[in-house]
């Protein structure tokens, strides 16, 4: 039976998982492999769903208390689960939406989390925005592949909501500033944070020491 969409299992990491992206995992504790089995036992793939939460910076994995983990997290739904050898397993899981955990009980075989959901508004962005946000991610990834091979693949949204997901969740930042952007209000303010961060990444390879954004939205690299 799938869980009420109140209760969720929860898998709390060392990362911070953005709506829309997905992610590989490999499920090697007991309590979570107890987890990826209780998802396998329900029927329709669409309600396999769990929560994560990050953890902050600074506690061990295994510490779940209220104070170790962040309030605001995602959704996800089980995607792909290979078992291996061993009983562990390697999944693939994609966010759905923005959750924020409520209470955590641990007493059982996995957490559980008592949850609300954290709809985002839908609002316009300005294609000023769109275009800036696009260029610097691009000039970003620009520079990174003159250093080391090309991470990242493929072609950006063009939903802004989902562009946001995309390039926060592609930017290379710590834990809080990657909580930062999950918990931005919405696509807009996100775009503006992670476009402000990624020129800060920039700045640091020597790359814009000191163009005005005006002008990084001008270079000739496009992700379409």
């Amino acid at each position: 039976m799938p869980d009420s969409p109140a209760t969720l299992p929860m898998f709390p990491l060392n990362a911070v998982l953005f709506p829309g992206v997905s992610t590989s995992l490999h499920v090697f504790e007991d309590r979570y492999r107890a987890l990826v089995h209780h998802l396998l036992r329900i029927e329709d793939p669409a309600d396999r769903l769990f929560g994560s939460v990050a953890i902050r910076e600074g506690y061990e994995v295994g510490d779940h208390g209220a104070q170790s983990l962040y309030r605001v997290g995602v959704r996800l739904q089980l995607t792909e689960a290979d078992e291996n050898t061993d009983g562990s397993f390697d999944i693939v899981a994609v966010g759905r939406d923005r959750i924020a955990l409520d209470r955590l009980e641990v007493t059982g075989l996995f957490p559980r989390g008592h949850v609300t959901e954290r709809p985002e508004p839908v609002l316009d962005v300005p294609q000023e925005l769109l275009d800036r946000a696009r260029a610097t991610f691009t000039a970003y990834r620009a520079a990174v592949s003159e250093l080391r091979p090309d991470p990242f693949s493929g072609t950006l949204p063009r939903d802004p909501e989902y562009l946001s997901w995309t390039l926060s969740a592609c930017a290379p930042l710590p834990i809080a500033e990657r909580q930062q952007l999950l918990e931005a209000s919405d696509a807009g303010e996100r775009l503006s944070l992670v476009t402000e961060l990624l020129r800060t990444e920039l700045r640091a390879m020597n790359v814009i020491p000191s163009l005005p954004a005006t002008e990084v939205a001008r270079t000739r690299w496009s992700p379409n």
